[in-house]
């Protein structure tokens, strides 16, 4: 079912036998498509490399289709698999290399046996597993692979089983996919610069690297090739390895060790080198501070300017300042003194003004949190806290307020700093304007479009331009000690203000975060002022989350004012998309009908929840 590429698609390749008229064969080119493309088997176009062919592709495409179709029981599965498998074998390599037979294969090998996905990786790798590294750099290839060898996971399940229920055919099945495994992992290491520089084949080493330490994320999937999830880190699965997995990795790490030079140099290495460490500091923690300590003192070894560390030009890199993030993020205590104490003391402002560098300062702010060294690390840093704001990395800002959070140190000197920053902390009448200038990023002048910095009073200004940052902000500040400049602010909100704070995607984060982390007393107050717009925010898509947030934290008298403002407008509540799920949270029409057993059930769930936050605190 094979056939030659300027036949197939002429328009590609390029360089090979011109295009044949149409009606140059006589009708034998048709004939040999319908016989299934025997004569096809032949090196083609595009170096030599074999294709599917139409009806090849048809056939895989017809695969994935039966494949989202299910299967009745496993006995019918297994058939179809090895069926399916029989068709790719001999031609396994084209079948991965093209578009359609590599999607089809990524999802027919998890439901293949560890036998089966052995022997394709065995066909993909040849015969001494040189193959390996073509099939693992094609855009195509790279993808089966990767899912051929996540299979190997599976052995957690016949490593739990008894030994006497264990068959030796199982045994002989898990062997096979782990010598394949090894064989790559050794193309891997003969080839490294090649493999660790290829942006297909990297993501090959970085997954064989989960593989070997252990563990293993979702799997990479390029239906949303634009898409990113930021701010969180993939969630890893566990599971038992051979003890042949834990020598070779130890072996492919002193390989890439022995190509550091690259981790500076190429964006896509640098990333392997990311995952090596990410992966060892989970399972081979005592591997994972050789490795860091052996990184830095690469990277602290390098020549740079008299008096000054490598360090400083490394951080601002594109490539090499992702690397240092990564280490400072697995650090520990002695690594991250001597990297400040030595290398960037002194410096911390204008890094953090640098459009490259200024995110491994934040990673180092958070890591520093938990020990004395933030405290010097504050001083330096607050020093340039208005530099910083002009320069738009909001992120450093946040970062401290963060850190001051966690290490509950240095939080009101980072107030007043914030409030002289945006010219609100001169004459103490301003304090009440800070958190809409918190939250907007805006200056009182630019805020309430005042000319000069004198004069104690503002003329009202609907509330606006609230930005992610922002609120971020204000959220860290809301976790300090002392935060009545922020609720005393909170409570001169006109109500319109706060149903826009409320209904505003970076705005219900804030209240959420001001109320809940009041006291009952303060939240009392703080509810006070939102009595009448109970019915408004539980109509909004926002409000009604925020809502309940105020609900889940709030005293059984709180509750109840909050129910009485409801009810009277139950038609409304009920036939609303959002509300309606308030009105059933809030069991209101128990509260109408049968408010003593409301009142008994509340005050029950008021004594679990106090019961609960004594026991964490």
């Amino acid at each position: 079912m094979l056939e030659k590429a300027e036949e197939t698609n002429p328009q590609k390749g390029g360089g090979g036998t011109k295009r044949k008229h149409p009606g140059g064969d006589d009708g034998k080119g048709e004939e040999r498509r319908r016989k299934g493309g025997e004569e096809g088997e032949r090196g083609q176009g595009d170096g030599g490399r074999k294709r599917l062919d139409p009806l090849s592709v048809g056939y895989f495409r017809r695969v994935g289709e039966r494949l989202s179709d299910g299967f009745e029981d496993k006995e019918e599965r297994a058939m179809f698999v090895e069926n399916v498998l029989s068709e790719v074998k001999g031609k396994a390599m084209m079948v991965a290399m093209d578009c359609t037979g590599s999607i089809t294969l990524q999802r027919l090998l998890p439901l293949s046996s560890p036998e089966q996905v052995g022997e394709v990786l065995a066909e993909l790798g040849g015969e001494s597993g040189s193959e390996f590294q073509v099939v693992s750099c094609d855009r195509c290839g790279g993808h089966v692979v990767e899912s051929a060898v996540r299979q190997m996971s599976r052995w957690t399940e016949s490593s739990q089983k008894d030994s006497s229920d264990t068959t030796e055919e199982e045994e002989d099945s898990f062997e096979l996919l782990e010598a394949q495994v090894l064989s790559l992992s050794q193309v891997v290491r003969d080839n490294i610069e090649e493999f660790i520089q290829h942006v297909h084949g990297s993501h090959v080493v970085r997954t064989l690297l989960h593989l070997l330490a252990g563990c293993l994320g979702p799997p990479r999937t390029e239906s949303r090739p634009g898409a990113k999830v930021r701010g969180v880190a993939p969630l890893l699965t566990d599971f038992e390895i051979p003890t042949s997995f834990w020598y070779e990795l130890k072996s492919l790490t002193e390989t890439l060790m022995e190509n550091i030079n690259l981790s500076v140099t190429d964006a896509v290495a640098s990333a392997v080198f990311q995952t090596m460490l990410t992966v060892c500091h989970r399972k081979r923690p005592k591997l994972c501070k050789q490795l860091l300590k052996q990184i830095m003192e690469y990277l602290t070894s390098r020549s740079a300017a008299p008096g000054l560390s490598p360090l400083l030009v490394f951080l601002k890199d594109q490539a090499s300042s992702h690397l240092i993030e990564t280490i400072i993020q697995l650090s520990h205590k002695p690594l991250l003194r001597d990297l400040y104490k030595n290398h960037l003391k002194g410096h911390m402002v204008d890094l953090a003004l640098h459009p490259i560098a200024n995110f491994p300062i934040q990673r180092l702010t958070a890591a520093s949190a938990k020990y004395k060294m933030f405290l010097t690390l504050f001083d330096e840093l607050i020093q340039g806290v208005e530099a910083v704001l002009a320069s738009g990395h909001m992120g450093v800002i946040v970062q401290l307020a963060e850190s001051c959070a966690e290490s509950e140190e240095k939080q009101d000197d980072l107030l007043q700093c914030l409030l002289r920053a945006f010219h609100c902390a001169e004459p103490g009448s301003r304090h009440v304007s800070c958190l809409p200038l918190f939250m907007s990023l805006l200056t009182y002048e630019v805020y309430y479009h005042s000319e000069t910095a004198e004069g104690g009073t503002s003329t009202e200004v609907p509330l606006s331009s609230i930005c992610y940052h922002g609120s971020r902000l204000v959220q860290a500040l809301s976790r300090f000690k002392e935060r009545s400049i922020l609720l005393s602010s909170l409570r001169t909100l006109s109500p319109a203000d706060i149903l826009t704070l409320a209904s505003d995607p970076a705005g219900s984060h804030v209240l959420q975060a001001l109320i809940t982390t009041s006291s009952d007393k303060g939240r009392g107050k703080i509810l006070r002022r939102l009595e009448g717009l109970h019915v408004q925010m539980a109509c909004s898509r926002l409000g009604s989350r925020v809502l309940e947030a105020i609900w889940n934290s709030a005293s059984v008298n709180q509750r109840q004012s909050i129910a009485q403002d409801l009810v009277p407008s139950e038609n409304q509540l009920r036939s609303d998309q959002f509300a309606r799920h308030v009105w059933a949270k809030f069991a209101l029409s128990h509260f109408v009908h049968r408010r003593a057993h409301w009142q008994e059930i509340q005050a029950g769930e008021s004594k679990k929840r106090k019961l609960f936050s004594d026991i964490l605190e």
